[in-house]
């Protein structure tokens, strides 16, 4: 920002610098914000008239993007798409759910916000999720998870035609960091094939491209994913 009492340029940091940010409706930014939020997510850094600044630790992005209204949006590409760990779907509330909304919408109902882990305590949690032990033919089973997404046709998928794109690397290493992650969750120190096939849909379903085909015949990346796991050997 330009300073007329100094005469010179400020550098004024802007939401991005923080640990946790919310791009709401994403795929309603332009392209030249999505570009910039794109190095943020892959570098963890920002950079401002030629200066480089360093992200905060933890960096934890979640977007959110309505699925049904096309006007006013702008596709993302797909290398932004792949810097997501998951991508997970939003039903309705059950109806439970949606009489708490109604409650706390019509009532003035004010929301609590109680601190439960600090920035600090995240970054362990991260570091320690690194070390659960995964078995070398976990690995692999993820590695022909992955690889059946590229080449259906060595698995007897029967879905030719179906993928336009299969998933990238960036998916097998974030199906194994999920799979510890699950792994904890569920108070082991190991990860099993289960773990895999819990969080598989979540980490694949915006990994897989599908052709036009596939998508007149009203078949989406879950078909495809819930297929494959029936197919890929478990270890």
């Amino acid at each position: 920002i330009y300073n007329h009492v100094n005469m010179s340029f400020t550098t004024l940091k802007g939401p991005i610098f923080t640990n946790f940010v919310l791009a709401d409706e994403i795929n309603r930014a332009p392209p030249k914000v999505q570009s910039a939020l794109l190095e943020a997510m892959q570098e963890r850094q920002v950079s401002i008239q030629g200066s480089t600044f360093k992200l905060l630790e933890p960096f934890l992005v979640l977007a959110t993007q309505n699925p049904i209204e096309s006007e006013g949006t702008y596709k993302l590409p797909e290398a932004q798409v792949d810097r997501f760990m998951f991508k997970l779907l939003m039903g309705y509330p059950n109806k439970v759910e949606e009489t708490e909304i109604i409650e706390r919408f019509t009532e003035g109902k004010s929301i609590e916000v109680k601190k439960v882990l600090s920035a600090k305590r995240i970054v362990e949690i991260q570091g320690f999720t690194q070390s659960v032990y995964a078995d070398r033919k976990i690995k692999e089973y993820v590695a022909e998870i992955v690889d059946a997404t590229r080449h259906p046709e060595n698995y007897n998928l029967n879905i030719d035609g179906h993928i336009e794109y299969g998933a990238s690397p960036r998916a097998s290493l974030y199906l194994v960091l999920g799979a510890k992650a699950n792994a904890i969750l569920n108070g082991r120190g190991y990860v099993v094939p289960e773990d895999i096939k819990a969080i598989a849909h979540d980490v694949l379903r915006h990994r897989i491209l599908l052709t036009y085909e596939a998508e007149a015949e009203g078949i989406t990346s879950d078909d495809i994913i819930t297929k494959i796991l029936e197919r890929v050997r478990v270890p």
